[in-house]
This record gives C-alpha cells, sequence and structure tokens, in this order.
C-alpha cells in the first residue's frame, strides 16, 4: 500500500483566476476562490474534484490558503461553508477571521 506524503499534495495560489489551486500528484483537484477588498480575503467557493474525494485535500487546502493570507498580513472572511466550517475547528486562527477575532 501506498502511503499519501505531504510532497504529493501542494497548494499554489493563483492570483490570475483569484483562486488558491490544490494538486495532487501535479493533477489539479480542487480550489477555492476569493475576492480581494481592501486588507481583506473573502474565501467564497470552494471545490474538490469527485475523483480526489478522501485524500484530505481539502484541509491541505484550506489550511495552507489561511495561512498565505495571514503570512501576507490581510483578514480572513469566509462566506464560503467549507471554509467557514474549517475555520470553526480551527480556533488557533481566529484572531484573523472577520466576525471571530476580528470585529467588522
Amino acid at each position: 500500500m501506498t502511503e499519501t506524503t505531504e510532497a504529493q499534495r501542494r497548494v499554489v495560489r493563483n492570483v490570475e483566476k483569484s483562486r488558491y489551486d490544490v494538486f495532487f500528484d501535479d493533477q489539479l483537484a480542487g480550489f477555492t476562490e476569493y475576492i480581494e477588498r481592501d486588507n481583506d480575503t473573502d474565501f467564497i467557493h470552494t471545490e474538490i474534484d469527485d475523483a480526489f474525494a478522501g485524500k484530505g485535500l481539502g484541509g491541505v487546502l484550506a489550511r495552507q490558503a489561511v495561512e498565505d493570507v495571514i503570512a501576507r498580513e490581510r483578514t480572513i472572511t469566509a462566506h464560503c461553508p467549507f471554509i467557514r466550517g474549517w475555520l470553526d475547528k480551527h480556533p488557533e486562527y481566529d484572531a484573523h477571521v472577520t466576525g471571530k477575532g476580528i470585529a467588522r
């Protein structure tokens, strides 16, 4: 049995399409779209291709996208239900999220 390693999973910020792409073994497996306003990044939609379901790619995508936004010193808004749900399970990021650590 071959184990999945982090090296098989890669997340890239695709500035041209305003989204983060997640790759599995160099194949595009999904993405999360965002809108940037002022200093805020609003996640609006996430998709993982059914062919890649069950590989933990949604969580990898969410974590790396959120951490990139924070590293770029931006705040996070999550209108996307998947990203919002992931953030609800990871309160360590609350200080960077509108409606949690950041007042509107």
